[in-house]
């Protein structure tokens, strides 16, 4: 199974600007998120690129990532139905063939190797089925991911088959049905935002948004559990950090971590040690 086209969905009506805005990458260049994310894509050697997004949206997309125009191509939703709707509006653009997905409000910050985006190419097309990357997340974090439940696999470090996909479960639901022998009381699988999906999740979300009502929104982690009962799924622990922009100081922290990843790390320690410095001395003076 060889990867050659990835979907990134950037459509969500609340988080469409997300991915156009600015920071400086771990090179030290400025650059919109999107055109950080089709770089990581790049780097694994995937060069054709689909692009979810807003109706009418195109052209400031365009400009976000101009330097790597001719890899991309936009694909709008028209109809917004959910996530799963949105991941089936590349179903031309993928034409019955395997593809990496990623979210357009997460940015993935590696600190070795070529980035969590060619670990899980690897392992897909070694293993020729899906697979998805997760993190093992405190059970407080649960209302912000999907989770999995499922079984190591013998021999493989940071290797699952996934049995059981639930979006944003619940402490006790978790509990009852995510569990994973070795990982700590309170702590599961979530997924990272970033797969290898096979076709498959085409035909599944097909069949989804046929049989559902009219203007019904279609998650695609209904459509991930309906794949792990129908092939091998499997998901990998990931080394790296994924940070959702759309979050309180999403962008900021983002930063941050490219910040502190890249070739500027000397200087960007040396400013926040400075501004914590004139913060504590702010905070001195004011008990005086």
């Amino acid at each position: 199974m060889k990867v050659k086209k990835a979907v990134i969905t950037a459509a969500a009506e609340s988080q469409r600007a997300l991915p156009l805005q600015t920071l400086i990458d771990r090179d030290g260049q400025e650059k919109s998120v999107l055109a950080i994310l089709v770089e990581q894509v790049l780097v694994g050697h995937v060069d054709e690129i689909g692009v979810v997004v807003y109706p009418g949206d195109e052209a400031p997309y365009s400009r976000a990532v101009a330097k790597h125009l001719g890899h991309v191509r936009f694909l709008p939703q028209n109809n917004a139905r959910g996530y799963g709707q949105a991941v089936w509006c590349a179903r031309d653009f993928t034409a019955g063939q395997p593809f990496l997905h990623l979210v357009g409000d997460h940015l993935y910050v590696h600190t070795t190797g070529a980035g969590p985006a060619s670990g899980l190419l690897d392992v897909a097309e070694a293993e020729e089925c899906s697979v998805s990357g997760v993190q093992i997340t405190r059970e407080s974090l649960l209302p912000n991911f999907g989770a999995l439940g499922g079984r190591r696999l013998p021999g493989r470090q940071g290797l699952y088959r996934i049995e059981t996909v639930i979006e944003k479960p619940t402490p006790t639901e978790a509990e009852q049905k995510l569990g994973v022998s070795g990982l700590r009381a309170g702590h599961y699988l979530c997924f990272f935002g970033m797969h290898v999906l096979t076709p498959t999740v085409m035909d599944i979300l097909g069949r989804q948004l046929a049989d559902a009502a009219p203007g019904a929104r279609i998650p695609l982690s209904t459509a991930l559990a309906e794949l792990a009962r129908q092939e091998q799924y499997l998901a990998l622990e990931e080394t790296h950090r994924r940070y959702d922009i759309g979050a309180r100081y999403g962008l900021l922290t983002a930063q941050l971590a490219l910040a502190l990843n890249g070739r500027d790390r000397a200087d960007v320690l040396a400013n926040l040690v400075e501004l914590l410095a004139a913060q504590q001395a702010i905070a001195a003076g004011s008990q005086r």
